[in-house]
């Protein structure tokens, strides 16, 4: 899926300045990175507001068209206002060819209700990361890594070493030896014989 966004080059910088464009509709930000000099940009308030509601568009590579030419961007940071359902500033980094990408993408977890530790030994699955930090390129990004629970027993759990990760895509934090949790089944409180039989 392919996602492109409109954004305008900005002329004016400064507190004072970006004031001034939010109160107009716009949101100011900033584009870097891929070894060229960073641009500051402004985008329309809504549909980036509207933009950040789905998952894709913080786990692809993305489309920006400034000023009639169109380059590939990732996300990478924005801040929101402490109670007004306002974006305030949004930084986006370039994609350069050929360059390996770090990218958080989310978790989707099936399964969850369909494996004996939930299903047959009463246990209950709980989330520790509903995201991992991946390294690829660009043409390679997922938009999401699923993880199947379906085999999960009471006292068991997953680690980033059991994923299925794509050709060509692998996890940054599995590179420097951390085989982090992301999700377990916990047995019933006071266990169950066939939750303690599992989990040995």
């Amino acid at each position: 899926m392919t996602i492109e966004f409109i954004a305008y080059n900005r002329t004016t910088q400064g507190t004072g300045a970006s004031r001034r464009l939010r109160r107009s509709g716009r949101v100011p930000g900033i584009v870097y990175g891929a070894h060229a000099d960073a641009v500051a940009i402004e985008l329309d308030h809504n549909a980036l507001y509207y933009a950040l509601q789905e998952e894709a568009f913080h786990a692809s590579v993305l489309t920006l068209s400034l000023e009639g030419k169109k380059e590939p961007v990732l996300l990478r940071d924005y801040q929101m206002h402490p109670f007004r359902q306002q974006v305030l500033h949004i930084d986006f980094q370039r994609v350069a060819a050929g360059e390996k990408i770090h990218v958080k993408v989310p978790l989707h977890f099936v399964g969850e209700d369909l494996g004996p530790g939930v299903k047959l030994q009463g246990g209950k699955i709980s989330h520790v990361a509903n995201e991992i930090d991946l390294a690829c390129l660009p043409e390679k990004l997922p938009e999401f890594i699923e993880v199947d629970l379906s085999g999960l027993n009471a006292g068991q759990s997953v680690h980033i070493a059991d994923l299925k990760l794509p050709e060509g895509v692998e996890s940054t934090a599995l590179r420097h030896g951390d085989n982090a949790v992301l999700v377990l089944c916990t047995a019933p409180r006071g266990g169950s014989d066939a939750g303690e039989a599992a989990a040995e």
